[in-house]
């Protein structure tokens, strides 16, 4: 037998670290994570506001701007490193190959532009299998947004094409969102937040949309939240980030059913059980410490129950097999 190597992951990000500069210091809201995006599968990224989810990814897509910085590491995707690529060739990667839904509709899609020219000028930018010719290319295009629109479940698409998007729910305006970015096709979807402010039907809805597009499309998925819950039935494997650091990693269920390291575990006892409604919900003590000021060796130490000297020093990555990690000396101890 011969033994085939691993496909390339579609997205590798290696020892990435993302710096602010503000007047009370350098905030280095990303320090070294490391993850992997493999084709077709669904990652989830979770973690407490401040813990680096969204500016890992708007990286990902070029997005970081004075004062922020990216001081180091690597961004590949599909073989290309990302870091430092000229303006125009990102331009071109965004949208067709990798595409992001922000966490807020109401605030990304742009009030003063129909939902119909929101969609078509992203259609026009970057689909390549448009045809030539102004007036036959917008054409195709509007008809590519009405039938995107049909896709995510926009009711009498074709007439709502010319609306605003105040004339649209809040639950509408996501969907929008989604068609927008999903109009060329990408291999990447990143969701940031993509039920924030909507109510749990709603968010069902929404979530069951990328999910089944996912499977259509068999394009890749990062689905950003604080939702442990979303991520145990839509994700494939997650990466728990905390203060700008990964802290665990591994397949979903197996994460869920068995945490080791104690952030992980605190989320966790944080849900409500549907099952269970008379049992207490247990927060997590503490606040996520200042990214200015972080404390010595773990970054959870000042909120861990278990902490011990051990964690007064630097706690690297410790590999746990089955494609498993976790940021704790206690993590080999865990069950």
């Amino acid at each position: 037998m011969t033994d085939h190597p691993m496909p390339e992951p579609l997205l590798s990000i290696t020892d990435l670290r993302v710096a602010f500069a503000t007047r009370g210091g350098l905030v280095r809201a990303v320090d070294g994570v490391s993850l992997e995006v493999r084709a077709g599968e669904c990652l989830g990224i979770v973690g407490e506001s401040g813990s680096g989810k969204s500016v890992t990814f708007a990286s990902v897509m070029g997005l970081i701007r004075p004062p922020g910085r990216i001081e180091g590491g690597s961004i590949r995707f599909g073989g290309r490193d990302l870091v430092g690529l000229d303006p125009a060739a990102y331009r071109r990667l965004r949208g067709r190959e990798i595409a992001m839904t922000l966490q807020d509709a109401s605030t990304s899609l742009n009030p003063a532009l129909t939902v119909g020219t929101q969609i078509t000028e992203v259609l026009l930018a970057h689909a390549e299998d448009l045809p030539a010719g102004h007036g036959p290319r917008r054409r195709a295009a509007r008809q590519r947004a009405i039938d995107m629109m049909r896709l995510v479940g926009i009711p009498a698409a074709e007439g709502r094409l010319d609306d605003y998007p105040h004339q649209f729910s809040g639950g509408m305006r996501q969907r929008m969102m989604i068609a927008i970015a999903l109009s060329c096709r990408p291999r990447l979807l990143i969701a940031d937040e993509p039920t924030t402010a909507l109510d749990v039907t709603i968010q069902a809805q929404v979530l069951e949309l990328i999910a089944g597009i996912r499977a259509t499309l068999g394009m890749s998925v990062v689905l950003i939240t604080h939702d442990l819950g979303v991520v145990a039935e839509y994700c494939d494997r997650v990466a728990v980030l905390y203060a700008g650091q990964i802290v665990e990693s591994g397949p979903t269920a197996q994460v869920i059913a068995a945490p080791r390291h104690p952030y992980t575990a605190g989320l966790l006892r944080s849900v409500p059980v549907l099952s269970d409604l008379d049992r207490p919900i247990q927060p997590i003590p503490g606040q996520v410490p200042d990214l200015v000021d972080l404390p010595e060796g773990c970054r959870f130490l000042p909120r861990c129950a278990l902490a011990h000297a051990a964690c007064h020093a630097a706690v690297p990555m410790r590999g746990l097999g089955a494609g498993r990690a976790a940021r704790c000396v206690l993590a080999e101890a865990a069950p």
